[in-house]
């Protein structure tokens, strides 16, 4: 895993934790691997990665069974697409609308560059 100096590790990777949640590659109730592991697979300390668990696990996302390992939630991906919802409007949002306010860029023509990026166009 690549690691940018933008945000902490810890917060690093548990939003690529939380993408695959998004993208259905880890589903509620799948366990998820072990704190060494984890720290094994992707070349990090593991307090970093039982920080990481520890958070997701403040926030419902994960919980852990004493003994067995840590599990994703029922709810977790509800959990994350709230989330990430409200951090995304909040944060890139306002940047974005400010760029297309200064590069004169309207709803249509955005409507039409998302179809074409997303192969919805017919």
């Amino acid at each position: 895993m690549e690691f940018n100096s933008n945000n902490s590790i810890y917060i690093q990777i548990a939003d690529r934790i939380c993408e695959q949640i998004l993208s259905d590659e880890i589903a509620g109730e799948d366990r998820i691997p072990s704190v060494r592991e984890f720290a094994a697979d992707i070349q990090v300390n593991p307090n970093t990665v039982m920080r990481t668990y520890g958070h997701l696990q403040d926030q419902g996302i994960l919980y852990n069974k004493r003994g067995i390992g840590y599990f994703v939630s029922d709810n977790a991906k509800d959990i994350v697409m709230k989330t990430k919802k409200a951090e995304f409007i909040k944060e890139s949002l306002p940047e974005f609308f400010k760029m297309m306010d200064l590069l004169k860029i309207d709803f249509k023509e955005l409507e039409k560059i998302y179809k074409k990026s997303t192969n919805l166009q017919n």
